[in-house]
């Protein structure tokens, strides 16, 4: 059996051993109603978030320890270990940016930084051949599986953040959960010489964000979308929350200070910007690989695309930095190639606030094989 159904069965029996300990009240909010690809489903299954929002599902808060225990076992499934330990470590980090914030932070709900606030849910029935999925996510996490045929088909898009992304350890150590994601991108684009450099660096000032955000799909020129706009909702119920978001939105995009013209530079096009990995020599190389592992290892080892990144792929990845190169400074960074994009950005909170993703720009959420199940079965 190859990694793929393997995985898919540990999954299977971590979701169905989950979903079974569950009252019935509590399965109602687990468990996406109907398969995996009815019209509901479908469309609930792409909503993803990585704001501290209402990501759709059963919260830790809701389950008892032994739950909250078969929950994690089944998230488990989806990640290396160095994956898992990343995620868990975000979650730990609402504590810490509680702290940081002075425990004042609401949002629209009681606390606005809980780690108690990660969601779960299953979408159809584990197991068997028809398609089903799992979605998890929290401030700063989105994870998002498929299976169809018994077979792990996708698990993108996948999104980790941290915030802080830097923050002190006793004995002058630093908690950087994202450290390498950050600087192996910041050593390759300070490696290039200056005729690659300027086609690499496509601003000298970083976006807001990243810049396909939260879309269910990427598409031809695609911008930045203003924290305000990257929730369940349109606006909270209270005027005073929503007021706070609001300045909170416009003082992120006034400190970018980006023109339309800016936003153009950067916005997402199918064709890639920046430098081919077939103009790097050698060690650049090296490193754009090794970066590319640091998303691509997230997922189980048996299904992570990087064995399959040799010299003819990386020939077609291209890089793309926007912001100083120098640490410490607001900066952004893209990879973007056959069936890849990944995004990065360390803007927000003095450049110590990270957000990445990796996404399949055709086939986010499985949408291909989903495609070719319907056409064979419906």
């Amino acid at each position: 059996m190859d990694a793929r159904h393997q995985i898919a069965l540990d999954m299977a029996e971590a979701a169905t051993a989950w979903l079974g300990s569950l009252t019935d009240d509590q399965r109602a909010v687990a468990h996406g109603s109907g398969p995996a690809y009815d019209e509901g489903a479908y469309a609930e299954r792409r909503r993803w978030f990585y704001t501290p929002t209402d990501h759709g599902g059963l919260t830790v808060h809701e389950q008892r320890p032994a739950q909250q225990r078969a929950a994690m076992r089944l998230v488990a499934t989806g990640l290396s270990m160095a994956g898992y330990v990343t995620i868990a470590t975000t979650m730990g980090l609402e504590n810490v940016l509680d702290r940081v914030e002075g425990f004042v932070t609401r949002f629209d709900r009681e606390r606005g930084r809980d780690p108690g606030m990660y969601y779960l849910r299953v979408f159809g029935e584990p197991g068997g051949e028809a398609p089903w999925g799992w979605r998890f996510g929290g401030h700063h996490v989105s994870l998002n599986n498929l299976v169809v045929g018994g077979e792990l088909v996708s698990t993108t898009p996948c999104f980790m953040g941290a915030d802080p992304a830097s923050s002190p350890l006793l004995g002058g150590a630093l908690n950087r959960p994202l450290a390498r994601v950050e600087d192996l991108a910041r050593e390759l684009v300070r490696s290039l010489p200056p005729e690659l450099a300027a086609r690499a660096v496509l601003l000298d000032k970083a976006p807001s964000d990243f810049v396909t955000a939260n879309r269910s799909s990427v598409s031809e020129g695609d911008q930045v979308i203003p924290l305000a706009g990257i929730w369940r909702d349109e606006r909270f119920p209270d005027d005073t929350e929503q007021a706070k978001l609001q300045k909170l939105s416009d003082d992120i995009d006034a400190a970018a200070a980006y023109t339309p013209e800016d936003h153009r530079t950067v916005e997402y096009t199918h064709a890639p910007k920046g430098v081919a990995g077939h103009l790097l020599d050698r060690s650049q190389r090296e490193l754009l690989h090794a970066l590319l592992g640091t998303y691509f290892d997230r997922v189980p080892e048996g299904v992570s695309p990087l064995p399959s990144y040799d010299a003819a792929a990386l020939d077609d990845v291209h890089f793309a930095w926007a912001g100083p190169t120098e640490p410490g400074e607001p900066h952004y960074y893209r990879l973007q190639g056959p069936r890849l994009l990944v995004e990065w950005d360390n803007t927000q909170r003095g450049a110590n606030h990270a957000h990445s993703v990796w996404r399949d720009p055709e086939a986010d959420f499985g949408l291909d094989v989903l495609a070719r199940h319907r056409a064979q079965h419906h």
